[in-house]
């Protein structure tokens, strides 16, 4: 029976196993501030979407002014000014050749229009192909279709029967990145698929692993070669977090299909792009109307949502917001790496302003039986970090400060020092 006080079902959560949830009255720059007076810094973004700071006073401002002038709108056959913004301005800063922008939610759903805009260009130009190839340990999302698109495991077996299937080629492992490739070459040229998925330079949920731009850039060619249509994951790598503003950036690459998302409105509301190249809207784009793009949302576009993006967007026209994010980049370089000689810990890594490394435990993965003993131990310090089982990352807002990262990392040698 259950005895939670609360009738809230909280996500990624076993409620049996966790105690009361810790009430956040309110955040400010890299803090969250408890109920019962605790000042909690923010070491993963609250979920990897807090970009400058909790509360950033011009994105604060900026979604108060249109509070007050219009909160929604339905945004099929109108539109209004603060998507218009968001619109030109994404594509001032995307990499250059994506040329339409399709406004959701969330995530999840910026990947599900990806995979559609996939699959209704080819048929739309009369071919047959609907297989999408991925990347081992890769996570796109929750919804059925990014489900299908990510590793098979603990995340989606219960709901096994409603995944379609994928070609799933190896992850590039430092010194195993042409198995990848080779693989990666023999999909597109056997199979015919419709569309490759990845998370550029980083896979998030899998582990935060990373591989090197060469990489990606060569995945981008053999796709580019063979026809196939390379959809880039930015929900997690864009808005600065690997040292550029988007990570396909870094392999000098622009994808056919881009999902952004987190960070897009700094971490103040929901909101998700997927950007396109113009041949695929054209695919769409006919008197047939059997052609349309047959997917929404309720509050797509939302003016307030978008209103945030638009400040976030300014904010990523000033040279500043560069410096700073160099600045954490460099600060995270200087304190991961006393850990690299650690024996305590292995695979210590760096890419942007993420860090991550694994306490060595006799269980490893997600379900480590560390990692909700590692969590608890971060909470009594007053960090909200959230381990993915002995994998431990770092991947804070913009605003951190030395003494914050310090503060950070003596508790993860802490850590290593109590639990194990």
């Amino acid at each position: 029976m259950c005895k939670a006080k609360s009738r809230i079902w909280h996500p990624f959560t076993q409620h049996a196993l966790q105690g009361e949830m810790t009430k956040i009255l309110r955040g400010e720059g890299a803090y969250l501030y408890t109920a019962d007076d605790r000042r909690i810094i923010d070491a993963i973004a609250s979920w990897w979407v807090v970009t400058h700071g909790h509360c950033h006073p011009y994105i604060v401002s900026a979604i108060q002014k249109q509070a007050e002038k219009l909160n929604q709108i339905i945004f099929a056959g109108h539109t209004h000014e603060p998507a218009e913004e968001v619109a030109s301005l994404l594509l001032k800063l995307a990499p250059r050749g994506l040329d339409y922008v399709f406004f959701s939610d969330s995530g999840s759903t910026s990947v599900e229009v990806a995979l559609k805009f996939a699959l209704g260009y080819w048929r739309n130009i009369g071919q047959s192909r609907s297989r999408i190839v991925v990347m081992q340990h890769s996570y796109h999302g929750d919804t059925v279709g990014t489900m299908s698109v990510g590793a098979r495991g603990v995340f989606n077996a219960a709901y096994e029967p409603l995944l379609f299937e994928v070609t799933s080629v190896p992850f590039p492992a430092l010194g195993h990145e042409q198995p990848t490739l080779d693989a990666l070459e023999a999909a597109c040229r056997n199979e015919n698929p419709a569309a490759f998925i990845v998370e550029p330079l980083i896979l998030g949920a899998g582990g935060m692993l990373m591989y090197p731009a060469w990489v990606l850039n060569e995945m981008k060619r053999i796709c580019e070669t063979s026809g196939v249509l390379f959809i880039a994951d930015e929900v997690m790598t864009g808005w600065g977090r690997t040292g550029t503003l988007f990570a396909c950036e870094q392999a000098g690459v622009t994808p056919d299909i881009a999902c952004y998302s987190k960070g897009l409105t700094g971490g103040s509301l929901p909101l998700a792009v997927t950007l396109c190249r113009g041949d695929i809207f054209d695919a769409h784009y006919s008197k047939d109307r059997t052609r349309t793009f047959f997917h929404s949302s309720s509050y797509t576009a939302n003016p307030v949502a978008c209103a945030a993006a638009k400040a976030n967007l300014d904010l990523w026209c000033n040279h500043e917001t560069y410096e700073r994010v160099a600045s954490v980049a460099a600060m995270q370089k200087q304190k991961i790496e006393p850990f690299r000689a650690d024996a305590r810990f292995g695979n210590v890594r760096q890419t942007g302003t993420i860090t991550a490394l694994e306490l060595k435990v006799c269980d490893e993965g997600y379900l480590a039986n560390i990692g909700p003993r590692l969590q608890a131990f971060f909470s009594d310090r007053d960090l909200l970090l959230r381990p993915l089982g002995n994998t431990i990352y770092v991947m804070p807002p913009y605003c951190v400060t030395s003494a914050d990262l310090e503060e950070i990392y003596a508790a993860i040698n802490d850590a290593a020092d109590e639990l194990v």
